[in-house]
């Protein structure tokens, strides 16, 4: 059985984080928006996790995509917009993962773009698969 509603919770979530991931495109604030895409991406593979009643745990997206192997077959692609995101869940905060400079210093708007594609693609890929479920 697919727990909808706990799915559905994760799934907005997800959803709204990618709208603020965009916002902060628009505003130049690309660190945040790969930041945000990374967890817009994070919110819905967790959500379509508990949709199937499995533990999410953890923040990759490709340990969390590879969790749910065992209910569907995983793309190639999902797998590589996965390790895409996952390179942005930490270097766009903090400092200290550059060799100098700040975290905005290293992004632009073509690799927000990219984590923004990644991010809608792995969230479609979600709806898709969920919906073969409720």
């Amino acid at each position: 059985m697919f727990d909808r509603e706990e799915f559905e919770r994760w799934l907005k979530q997800a959803e709204k984080t990618l709208e603020s991931a965009e916002r902060d495109k628009n505003d130049e604030d690309y660190n945040w928006c790969c930041f945000k895409a990374q967890q817009a991406a994070e919110y819905a593979v967790k959500g379509l996790l508990y949709g199937f009643g499995i533990m999410a745990y953890g923040h990759s997206v490709v340990n969390l995509v590879g969790r749910v192997k065992d209910k569907t077959e995983i793309p190639a692609e999902i797998l590589r917009m996965a390790r895409l995101l996952d390179r942005h869940y930490i270097p766009p905060r903090y400092p200290n993962a550059h060799p100098e400079g700040s975290p905005f210093e290293y992004y632009d708007a073509e690799t927000a773009d990219e984590a923004l594609e990644a991010s809608k693609k792995i969230i479609d890929f979600v709806k898709s698969e969920a919906k073969k479920w409720m």
